[in-house]
């Protein structure tokens, strides 16, 4: 019903930073909660930062708090991350998930996007 397509992943060196993109297709996108997630290697999928429906509330997880920003473009179906001064600790691949809701961190989501891969050399 709903499907999710990350980009902007990429190799960088700590400090720099990475505009991560999630396009979402249908027609609904306005009404979703929306959300990214990272995973690495042997670690369990943890939250990053979340987004309300309109964008006027946003969450963050403590370890990227200041340094990464989460936005949405309803017009384009379309949710950022934007993540500066990166470390070698956000290497992860990155994962943008959707689900309809009104609250700004929902108890779980129905959509997942594949993932895109984000390394941070030291």
């Amino acid at each position: 019903q709903v499907q999710l397509v990350e980009s902007g992943g990429g190799l960088v060196q700590a400090g720099d930073s990475l505009r991560l993109s999630c396009a979402a297709s249908g027609r609904t996108f306005g009404s979703f909660a929306l959300g990214w997630f990272r995973q690495a290697p042997g670690n369990e999928r943890e939250f990053v930062a979340s987004i309300n429906w309109s964008g006027g509330r946003t969450r963050y997880a403590d370890s990227v708090k200041g340094r990464f920003s989460i936005s949405r473009d309803n017009a384009k179906n379309t949710v950022y991350l934007q993540m500066n001064d990166l470390k070698p600790e956000d290497t992860a691949v990155y994962y943008c998930a959707a689900t309809r809701s009104v609250v700004v961190v929902p108890p779980s989501y129905d959509y997942w996007g594949q993932g895109t891969q984000v390394t941070v050399s030291s």
